[in-house]
Formats: C-alpha cells, structure tokens, sequence
C-alpha cells in the first residue's frame, strides 16, 4: 500500500511579524504539518523560537505541530513545549547521552515522539529506540540555518532507515528536513521518506503562492 506523502510547512522561512496570517494561509494552502524549528544557539548555532511561539500558533490551525527541538540539555523543557500545543516533539540524537529517556519522557506527557539525525550521525543510532518513536527524521542539512542546500549523501541514509522501519512493521513516519524543493523532493520520496520539510519553498512568493508551492511539491514528488 502506498503511503502517504506529508507536506510539513517550516515557519522558519515565514513572515514573523504576521504569523498567525501565515500559519492560516499555508493551512489553507494544504500543508498537513506546520513545522517548528526551535534553536538553543548553543546545541546549534542560531536562536530561533521558545514554547511561547508554539503557544501563539496553535489557535490558528487544528494541524498538527511538528515541534523540532534543536536544543540540549532538552529534557527540561519537554513540559512546556507539550503544554504549549505541540503533537509531535522531535529530539536529536545527539543532544544528551540518554536519549530513550528523553524519548520515554515525550510519550509521558501524551505526545508523539520523534527523534533526528545529524548528516554524519548513522542510521544505526536508531536501532535500539527505533519501537518507541512515531517518526524518525534525517537531517539533509547541517541544522541551524534555513535555506541550505540538500546534500545527497542523506538520500543513503533515508533508504536504510526505510528498511529498518518497515523491518518493524509499524507506522513510523520517515521525516526529511533540509533544503527540500521541487528539484529534489522526488529523489527523498524515492529513498523513503514520506514527510517532507518545506520551509523556502512552501513560503516563497508571499500568500498568494502557498497553495501554487504546495500543488507544485506534490506534483514534482
């Protein structure tokens, strides 16, 4: 059975000064995802947004937030983010040195977990948490910044984790973050990957073109 391709809004390339008018309008665009970027400026190097922002979008749209935390230490900071209106929260694996807590403390306050890899982490680091997350994502840049180029090697990486996922049988999502366009969203889909980030290329040419962007990631895929 074919699965379903996710469209995952980053408002990371959104107008900040109107975002509740952004978040409804690529709502109405047809993503399915709005995804959070959350930056510590000390885990990588750009400050970005706080459980306070996820506060603020949330009466906007009833899709689900996809709340990728790029921080660390993170476990203290899970609560808020789950008391802010995220559903899904994403940590790296590289955070901290106990990852299945921090995984474990996610699905204790009621939410999805997730967990992401940097481009020179392997997808072996998965492989004993990979029965307690609901997505797995691959970072196909070096986080940090929006607006990188994609790099291709990550595509290796997403076609082993497809088979590592689909050796479990369960429905985990196979999420890719970084540099994601109609040039090359197909290669991704191609690998495995079934929720694709899309900050630059869902958010260019202002309003009028969201749901132009999305139509043309869905068609490019």
């Amino acid at each position: 059975m074919a699965r379903p391709i996710l469209i995952s809004a980053s408002i990371l390339s959104a107008d900040f000064a109107r975002m509740g008018d952004e978040i409804r309008a690529v709502d109405q665009a047809g993503v399915d995802w709005i995804h959070i970027d959350v930056m510590d400026g000390h885990f990588v190097p750009n400050i970005t947004l706080g459980p306070q922002m996820v506060q603020a979008i949330r009466p906007h749209t009833n899709k689900i937030l996809d709340v990728h935390l790029m921080i660390a230490p993170v476990d203290r900071y899970l609560e808020a983010f789950a008391d802010a209106g995220a559903d899904l929260m994403t940590v790296h694996a590289e955070a901290g040195p106990h990852l299945h807590r921090s995984i474990q403390a996610v699905k204790a306050l009621g939410k999805k977990a997730g967990v992401a890899l940097n481009p020179a982490t392997p997808a072996e680091a998965v492989d004993y948490i990979i029965d307690d997350v609901d997505v797995i994502m691959v970072m196909s840049v070096n986080p940090g910044f929006g607006g990188q180029k994609f790099i291709d090697s990550q595509l290796r990486k997403i076609e082993a984790l497809r088979k590592r996922i689909d050796a479990t049988g369960r429905d985990i999502g196979l999420e890719v973050d970084g540099g994601i366009g109609t040039e090359n969203i197909a290669k991704a889909v191609a690998a495995g990957a079934n929720v694709l980030v899309a900050g630059t290329a869902t958010f260019k040419g202002g309003p009028s073109q969201y749901a132009a962007n999305v139509a043309a990631l869905r068609e490019a895929r």
